[in-house]
């Protein structure tokens, strides 16, 4: 009986005594409390603060809204709203766009009330603007739709401004439509006084057809300066609502003033052409001015090399220094014996479109050709071509170690260039970029890597 009564207590203690124990269920239970105690105020996911409100209900605190403080739940909320807002009336104006053509071009065609000149004068690039808004909103919808399928109802993962900076060769087709716009008003005035079955057609329209919601044909003309000057709009609503570690953070901000800066050069070429009427204004800083400069220097290499907007990537632009050496022997002789000039370079590639929903894609296609367009800055603000483009294909593009803020640039049978930069850094960016173009076109291709060291100490003149 005392063996059996020793062993029962050996098995109720397992060998702890009992105040050891109870100071062990002690600190599990001051533990459990810290442990919730921290789960109660646990930082908010978003900002890193601890201002959640004490939940003393285990189940109240797990159903939290991924541990968002009131402020940021409040902001996600109001992301979320202006997300939807820009797809939805990204997705409006497109069925604007729609009208025009449906309800009034076509039948207008069809019925033989214009001329095909005519037409193209009073709805211009209408449907260019059409085929870019359906690949932006298809892009824009399937970001929301992934983002909900994969349980993202705060819309959180979408990411509009990287979506709109791949379509933002969208820009110069507004601004082709907007510097017709006034000239396309005056037209329709005369054309609706001269003929009177065109006259007929657009108040029958306006009052039969419920398509047009009581509209003319002039207010669904203005459909894409409306949402071009809307755009600024919806993004710093968006940005508002974005926080500064967020990855689309910075892809909102380049958005949004890469659209401000082609609005403010929308109205310079207006005034230019001597209309009256001007986009919504934006203040001007320094950056916006230089981009806007940029953006009228690149219009002028797209002219002159007559290539398509969307098969055009400039691959790089800026201030370089040019020298057209008389001889080849320029190099032993040092580059300070060369007389440099300032000068704008760009260097565009003409290549293949990968994908069809994407103007900017990511993965470039096969290069067609490459081109570096020189351009002198007037103090006027207008541009002067140096010369033709220098085609990358008919060129040799080579560094000397004795010289190395320098490299030269030789077109075969004409003439040799060197180039520097300011920043021999970018000095060495610019000959890697240009030489790897060069090296992927023309017939001079498999015989380009031996012919610099050759070239370069070979006299160059003009034919």
């Amino acid at each position: 009986a005392t063996r059996t009564k020793s062993t029962d207590v050996g098995r109720a203690d397992s060998g702890i005594g009992q105040m050891p124990a109870r100071k062990w269920r002690n600190r599990a239970s001051e533990t459990l409390s810290s442990l919730q105690a921290w789960e109660a105020h646990r930082p908010c996911t978003d900002c890193g603060e601890r201002d959640l409100p004490v939940e003393t209900d285990v189940q109240n605190c797990n159903q939290r809204r991924a541990d968002l403080c009131e402020k940021c739940r409040k902001r996600r909320t109001e992301r979320k709203e202006s997300v939807l807002e820009f797809v939805n009336t990204e997705a409006s104006y497109g069925e604007d766009l729609r009208i025009i053509k449906e309800e009034f071009y076509l039948p207008m065609q069809a019925a033989g009330l214009l001329s095909q000149e005519q037409l193209l004068g009073i709805f211009s690039n209408i449907q260019e603007l059409i085929d870019l808004n359906e690949n932006f909103l298809e892009i824009l919808q399937e970001e929301i739709d992934q983002a909900f399928d994969q349980g993202d109802d705060d819309l959180m993962t979408v990411c509009i401004g990287e979506v709109f900076l791949e379509f933002v060769n969208m820009l110069p087709a507004f601004q082709t439509y907007c510097l017709q716009q006034s000239s396309s008003v005056n037209m329709l005035n005369a054309l609706e006084k001269e003929k009177e079955l065109l006259r007929i057609f657009l108040n029958v329209s306006q009052n039969d057809n419920t398509a047009l919601r009581r509209m003319n044909l002039r207010s669904f003309l203005m459909a894409p300066l409306q949402r071009v000057t809307k755009y600024p709009l919806l993004l710093s609503r968006i940005i508002k609502a974005t926080t500064e570690y967020h990855p689309d953070h910075g892809s909102l901000r380049e958005a949004k003033s890469r659209i401000e800066s082609h609005l403010e050069h929308i109205n310079m070429k207006t005034k230019q052409e001597g209309n009256t009427w001007t986009l919504r204004s934006f203040r001007q800083d320094s950056k916006k001015k230089r981009e806007v400069i940029n953006i009228e220097m690149r219009e002028t290499a797209l002219k002159t090399v007559g290539w398509l907007r969307e098969e055009t990537r400039f691959v790089m632009e800026g201030s370089l220094q040019l020298a057209q050496p008389p001889d080849g022997q320029w190099v032993k002789k040092g580059s300070k014996t060369l007389k440099f000039q300032n000068m704008q370079v760009l260097l565009l590639v003409n290549m293949k479109r990968v994908s069809e929903s994407s103007l900017e894609s990511a993965e470039p296609g096969p290069v067609k050709d490459a081109v570096l367009v020189l351009i002198r800055d007037k103090n006027n603000g207008k541009f002067h071509l140096l010369r033709e483009p220098l085609r990358l294909s008919n060129c040799i593009v080579s560094t000397d170690p004795d010289c190395d803020d320098t490299f030269e640039l030789i077109e075969i049978r004409r003439e040799a260039f060197v180039f520097r930069d300011s920043d021999r850094a970018r000095t060495h960016h610019w000959f890697r970029q240009i030489r790897r173009y060069s090296r992927e076109l023309g017939s001079w291709k498999k015989r380009r890597n031996a012919l610099p060291n050759i070239m370069i100490s070979t006299p160059h003149t003009r034919p």
